[in-house]
């Protein structure tokens, strides 16, 4: 007798909180109802997102990723009997893995999703986001017992169980505590009480908005892709914009008061000196919309680290560069050239890595489609648009590789 569907799981204040995926739902729905129902609101786990998954990264290439000087790494380490927390961050040394303990330990590598072209293919899963929102794919091994701790994180994350398994717990429920541990190196919640627990295997998914409390524990061997979104605070936005718009200004460009008349009390700041404060920040105050998509553009696909495209040590001239496409390379992004865009007029303006570029809608649909580029797109190309093309490729946002 064939057992009956298990009902999903309901969340107490929401929509289900857990579903199961199929071939033609991925998300267990259409993305519109993810988007409407759970997107920023409600966790959501997705039992079989990536069916028949096959890891595209192993335990010892993580391993070697880690010891490079150009990774983003941690390695924690937990003493459960002490309650101790260890962090070390990379590059770490081959021998350090020999040291380690046979349980409760974890790596952590970032941004794998820009050395290695499988993993970054796991964002097509996402496609229905803006590409710009997306951040990094951060991966974790674990051994037994491996983990980073009951966290909480301020930006939307797809835990997607890689290998092994891992037992998940939430707190789901309105108003969680989030107060911090102070005794630590890492920052854990001093008071976690969980709402839900599942164990995730191989492709099943774990959607976290921001805000919510969690932590996961490896069961036995495991690896877990963090598929994390970019969440700039409001902080860093101001910061980032008044600094940018700073770069542009005179030195002569001043706080002025020519009108100003006698004062019966010296400290007061009055409502005309005010009303100068304004005249004197109306640039950042009144920003007009392309001044501001202008800076957001260029914001949004800048990385939070270092690594950042380089132009070629020798310029190509567009001879050169068709020359090399006709016999058999190709136009490939480089991995830290995030690209997002606006319009312009009847064109677009095209943002990577924090360069921006006025392209034909041509160009950008050639760009925002293909993952490389090859002669005979090259061919199709107007004059003005190869030159465009040949812009942006010394400017170090495309390689020629094969």
């Amino acid at each position: 007798m064939k057992p009956a569907p298990r009902k999903p799981r309901v969340h107490p204040h929401g929509p289900a909180i857990e579903v199961t995926a199929s071939a033609g739902l991925p998300l267990g729905m259409s993305s519109a109802a993810f988007l409407r129902d759970y997107w920023q609101k409600h966790p959501l786990l997705i039992r079989a997102a990536f069916p028949d998954f096959s890891a595209p990264v192993q335990p010892n290439d993580l391993a070697g990723l880690a010891c490079e000087p150009y990774a983003l790494s941690r390695l924690i380490v937990h003493d459960p009997r002490r309650e101790r927390w260890q962090v070390e961050h990379g590059p770490l040394a081959e021998t350090r893995f020999s040291r380690l303990p046979k349980t409760h330990w974890t790596l952590l590598v970032q941004d794998v999703d820009k050395w290695d072209p499988e993993v970054a293919a796991l964002y097509r899963w996402l496609d229905f986001l803006p590409s710009w929102r997306l951040d990094d794919i951060m991966i974790s091994y674990a051994v037994k017992g491996g983990s980073v701790g009951a966290h909480v994180d301020q930006y939307d994350v797809f835990l997607l169980q890689g290998l092994g398994h891992r037992h998940w717990q939430i707190d789901a429920r309105a108003n969680p505590d989030l107060r911090f541990r102070d005794n630590v190196a890492l920052k854990l919640l001093k008071e976690f009480a969980p709402s839900h627990e599942w164990t995730l295997a191989p492709g099943d998914v774990l959607y976290l908005p921001p805000g919510v409390p969690h932590h996961g524990v490896a069961l036995d061997e495991c690896m877990t892709y963090s598929l994390g979104m970019r969440a700039p605070s409001t902080g860093e936005l101001i910061l980032d914009l008044a600094e940018s718009m700073v770069a542009d200004l005179p030195d002569e460009q001043r706080y002025a008061d020519p009108d100003l008349q006698p004062r019966s009390d010296p400290h007061q700041i009055a409502g005309e000196d005010m009303t100068r404060l304004r005249t004197a920040m109306s640039q950042l105050l009144n920003l007009d919309e392309p001044s501001l998509a202008e800076w957001f553009g260029r914001f949004i696909t800048r990385y939070r680290n270092a690594q950042t495209p380089a132009p070629p040590a020798r310029r190509l001239d567009a001879a050169r560069l068709a020359q090399r496409l006709q016999r058999g390379g190709r136009l490939l992004r480089h991995p830290f050239s995030r690209l997002a865009s606006t319009r312009s007029g009847r064109g677009w303006k095209v943002f990577l890595a924090g360069d921006s570029f006025p392209v034909s809608s041509r160009l950008y649909r050639l760009l925002g489609a293909l993952e490389s580029l090859d002669f005979a797109a090259w061919e199709a190309l107007t004059a003005r648009d190869r030159e465009t093309l040949l812009e942006i490729v010394n400017a170090g946002h495309y390689g020629i590789g094969r």
